[in-house]
């Protein structure tokens, strides 16, 4: 997904950080369900939608609705008049956003791209770039959070973090064997080889 933004900046939400190296973007984006907000502080229905919006990510992504954030990231892409009303509306939004800066001519070529004819819209992207929705705005106002799980199911995230309960309890059990039991193991069968061998050597001597 950082292919899509390479030799573009993003900015963290209510900072003045710029997230623009191919490290950092990478960091930010791989492996997880992008979501592209077009929008606007000042359009009547995104003033509805946007705190819809902001209730889904944050009780997907916040710790104190969950113990690990979804793998989920939110780029906001402005159709505000001005660089305050962006400002204005990103201060009521989640800290975890990221943004276009305003006035930055992707943020067209991204709604060209997306064939983006009205606001609000979100387009859900696979962290591969292909689309999953959209515009998944209906979805999120119908079904709220629950939607992530088919997202995440489309994208074929590898969730590298997670483990069933039984599955941790029995790992954490012989993980701190498991090392010495293999090693213990392959010793074994190299004592096993070589005894074999020897005695092979003695019946041909």
């Amino acid at each position: 997904m950082a292919a899509l933004f390479t030799g573009k900046v993003l900015m963290a939400n209510r900072e003045r950080d710029e997230v623009e190296t191919e490290r950092e973007l990478g960091r930010a984006l791989e492996n997880k369900v992008l979501l592209l907000y077009f929008g606007s502080g000042r359009c009547p229905r995104c003033r509805r939608f946007s705190p819809l919006l902001k209730d889904f990510f944050v009780r997907l992504t916040d710790e104190f609705y969950v113990e690990r954030a979804s793998q989920l990231v939110l780029v906001y892409v402005s159709r505000d008049e001005t660089e305050e009303q962006q400002s204005a509306f990103l201060r009521t939004m989640p800290k975890r956003w990221l943004a276009l800066p305003f006035g930055d001519g992707f943020g067209r070529e991204l709604g060209l791209r997306f064939a983006v004819s009205e606001v609000p819209t979100v387009v859900v992207l696979k962290p591969n770039g292909e689309v999953i929705a959209a515009n998944a705005v209906e979805e999120i106002e119908r079904v709220g959070p629950a939607c992530f799980r088919n997202w995440q199911e489309a994208a074929e995230l590898v969730d590298r973090n997670f483990l069933l309960a039984e599955d941790f309890d029995e790992w954490s059990m012989r993980s701190i064997t498991d090392p010495f039991r293999r090693l213990k193991y392959k010793l074994d069968k190299k004592t096993e080889a070589k005894n074999k061998e020897r005695k092979e050597e003695g019946e041909e001597s």
